[in-house]
């Protein structure tokens, strides 16, 4: 068990920056000090970002459990408890996170939409208690204060959309909360009967009294006790990733947010689906994991050609960069049930490179929007002439997510089918059909890149367009310098989560032998 104490630990620190950062702006004035709001905004999300480095620098990557962990007494009689901390397992997304926040609120002083409709104080505060949200989710350790933060997320992202949305805004925020609030409600039960059935909510006693045989959900195949909780809390995560066929409210949300907020419902809210199974679907409920590992991945595979077939169909830009995240976050499903090493390693990375890639993505097509209010394909052409910087930077992050070798794209797809080829529970016919969608990638991002940066300029629309401001250089500068430092070094990645991974593959390898005799 990790050592925990009940002292104030720097996870704490970094999780409660947004808060205060949040009560701030509640005592600065919108109609006098909307520089100060905006400001104060980023400067919290920066302050964030800074604490989970410390975080990162202090990491002793060799510790497979908690680090700066920290556990105090909440609600007694329930056994439910204020526990946080990280692992291998979370710290990645934990920088993720930091990292996409400070470049959506930089990214947001220069969107339209805040001006025309206003509210900049509510917008910002919402911004700040989001991040305050998904960081909650990854760094808490007990069931109970883990479906709060779940909960919570919803309700900023809802308002974002709801608000400074598009035209059809009402519409996607309700489907987006709707769809999730359906999942949450059977991960409320699993979470209920979990807790109740264990004695406690904290999530590393749970796991280690599975290990141990003390905790006990029976498993006698795929409709025992065991099945039913794994799926109330996969559906859940399953809607927010989202897995093929449950991914309808994705686009729609994509589309109608403004621009931060696609980049951090693409960049972070997506993955919190994807830690969800990783986190408690497989040391909780091993078997189950398992038993239902070849179902789960197949439905994955359909998701990577479906995704990436309807993306090629689009004449939307937006709306392709939002189905391209289904064909994506397909691949970390896939890893992530090819229960190895080098597939959940590789799925890890890869919800960092997706975040990466795809939030560029959204970003590169706010700008434009910014320039041209319209996301049609054939509005543009030959951009690149104009904006030479711009596609060059475009051309980048296009590349890194479509997978060209060198870039942080490849390096997590490639460890995935890795993993999913060497896999006992998946196999050649998964790793066949997934690398189809790899190849399918590189049609629809190329097609997408050739018609908004390349051939003539022949709209008069596009001769003039002005060039980056430097507020939006800095925004898209760290993401290509991510890009090319996990895609040249991903060692210095892959050390900080191998000794959780690995513990992780051991806890649920541990039961493989017992389902296979059933």
């Amino acid at each position: 068990m990790p050592e925990v104490s009940s002292a104030v630990s720097l996870t704490s620190v970094m999780l409660f920056i947004p808060i205060v950062g949040l009560i701030i702006l509640l005592f600065l004035r919108e109609d006098t000090q909307r520089e100060a709001i905006k400001y104060s905004a980023l400067a919290t999300s920066l302050l964030t970002f800074a604490a989970s480095v410390l975080l990162w620098l202090g990491f002793n990557t060799s510790q497979p459990g908690l680090q700066f962990a920290q556990r105090g007494e909440w609600i007694t009689s329930l056994n439910i408890s204020y526990y946080v901390g990280v692992d291998g397992l979370s710290l990645l997304l934990v920088m993720l996170t930091t990292f996409i926040m400070p470049l959506a609120i930089l990214a947001s002083f220069r969107t339209g939409v805040l001006e025309e409709r206003g509210r900049q104080k509510l917008y910002y505060a919402f911004m700040l208690l989001l991040e305050f949200a998904m960081l909650g989710v990854f760094v808490a350790q007990d069931l109970f204060l883990f479906y709060i933060f779940w909960e919570v997320t919803l309700v900023p992202m809802y308002f974002l959309i709801g608000i400074w949305g598009a035209e059809q805004r009402i519409y996607a925020a309700v489907k987006f909360f709707l769809y999730t609030m359906a999942g949450s409600i059977l991960m409320l039960l699993a979470v209920l009967f979990v807790g109740t059935q264990a004695g406690t909510f904290a999530v590393p006693d749970i796991i280690a009294g599975v290990q141990n045989g003390t905790i006990n959900f029976p498993f006698d195949g795929i409709f025992s006790t065991q099945s039913f909780l794994f799926l109330g809390f996969l559906i859940a995560f399953a809607i927010k990733v989202p897995i093929w066929p449950l991914h309808s409210w994705l686009p729609d949300a994509h589309v109608q947010a403004p621009t931060a907020g696609s980049v951090i419902l693409a960049g972070v809210l997506l993955k919190l689906g994807t830690y969800g199974i990783v986190r408690f679907c497989l040391p909780m409920f091993p078997e189950a994991s398992v038993a239902w590992a070849p179902v789960v991945a197949a439905l994955a595979v359909i998701g990577i050609i479906y995704g990436a077939w309807v993306s090629y169909a689009q004449t939307d830009v937006k709306k392709l960069v939002a189905y391209s995240s289904v064909s994506h976050l397909g691949f970390v499903v896939l890893g992530i049930f090819a229960l190895n090493q080098q597939g959940i390693a590789g799925a890890i990375l890869q919800m960092v490179n997706h975040g990466i890639s795809t939030g560029g993505l959204f970003l590169m097509v706010g700008m434009l929007y910014e320039r041209r209010h319209t996301k049609a394909l054939n509005a543009f052409g030959g951009i690149w002439k104009v904006l030479p910087v711009f596609g060059g930077i475009s051309l980048v992050i296009t590349l890194s997510s479509m997978g060209l070798p060198g870039l942080n794209g490849f390096v997590g797809e490639f460890t995935i089918l890795l993993g999913s080829f060497g896999s006992q529970y998946l196999g050649f016919f998964f790793t066949l059909f997934a690398t189809i969608g790899v190849i399918l990638a590189a049609v629809y991002m190329l097609y997408m890149f050739q018609k908004v940066f390349m051939g003539e300029l022949d709209k008069e629309e596009n001769k003039n367009l002005p060039a980056l401001h430097w507020q939006e250089l800095a925004v898209l500068v760290p993401i290509v310098i991510l890009i090319f430092w996990i895609g040249l070094q991903p060692g210095v990645f892959f050390s900080s989560m191998d000794a959780s991974v690995n513990q992780l593959v051991t806890q649920v390898t541990d039961v493989a032998a017992s389902v296979a005799l059933r």
